[in-house]
């Protein structure tokens, strides 16, 4: 097969040579000195670590590796937290510009996050899923194809990522907000920002000197304070309005954040309102 794409006028210019899913592959590990092709990775969840000559690259779910032809690598799966990773080895006529559009010029290899956000998965899973369809040229032409779109698409991410590459916490707070009457997850707020949890939360946390969620649980008890200053709510009814079930359950949010309980806090808040 990869005979017949190497010479097919619609695959010759880029073609896989070898795709597959790995996951929660515990125990994988991998090392060569020498590889004939080019090898693209995606790591969709879980943790690993790559290692290209001197250079150690601390590998997590969102984070793409791109490894050229006769670079010597190797990596492997992080024990506590195996990685699940996509990969697809790949050649053609034009597969030194497709991985040129992608690699770091300084190093010729490259790895670089796309976040977590469900396109990139996707993409990848519909490669492997066009091979389940049967094992012949029109396949192998179909995933060709795709192949080159996406190594497209990963680069116009990359360059857009640079361009972009602060957190935009205007946008990220407003999402935020938008959530104080209900919940909102780290891996959802990543998600709006297109970075991986640990980058978003690093991100995050040098710009306000506070780890994203508890930020959020900040501004929630915030609102609680400017409800209970202005309402005559009842601390079940704020706690509803919050988006908490469980009155007391919030009551202990409060006052591990605010310091003193809702209704201490509001009987401590009247004198002032009175003068």
């Amino acid at each position: 097969m990869v005979e017949r794409l190497q010479q097919h006028i619609l695959s010759r210019e880029l073609y896989p040579t070898a795709l597959g899913f790995y996951p929660n592959a515990r125990g994988h590990r991998m090392k060569r000195t020498d590889h004939d092709d080019y090898l693209l990775i995606f790591c969709s969840d879980g943790r690993g670590k790559l290692t290209v000559g001197a250079n150690s690259h601390a590998i997590e779910a969102g984070d793409v590796i791109l490894l050229p032809q006769s670079v010597a690598h190797s990596y492997r799966a992080n024990e506590r937290d195996p990685w699940s990773i996509y990969w697809i080895h790949y050649l053609g006529q034009q597969a030194a510009d497709y991985t040129d559009y992608l690699a770091a010029p300084e190093t010729g290899y490259s790895v670089f996050s796309v976040g977590t956000h469900p396109h990139f998965r996707t993409a990848f899973q519909s490669l492997l899923e066009v091979t389940k369809t049967g094992y012949d040229t029109a396949t192998f032409l179909t995933v060709s194809n795709r192949l080159k779109l996406l190594l497209v698409e990963l680069g116009q991410d990359k360059r857009q990522a640079r361009r972009h590459k602060g957190l935009d916490l205007t946008a990220t707070q407003t999402l935020m907000r938008e959530h104080l009457h209900s919940h909102i997850s780290l891996a959802d707020l990543a998600q709006a920002a297109y970075l991986s949890k640990y980058h978003f939360s690093a991100r995050y946390k040098s710009l306000t000197g506070y780890a994203p969620i508890q930020h959020f649980l900040n501004m929630k008890m915030e609102y609680a304070c400017e409800l209970l200053d202005s309402t005559t709510l009842s601390v079940k009814a704020i706690a509803s309005e919050l988006g908490y079930r469980d009155p007391l359950y919030f009551s202990r949010l409060f006052k591990r954040t605010i310091g003193v309980p809702p209704t201490q806090y509001r009987h401590s808040a009247i004198p002032l309102l009175e003068r």
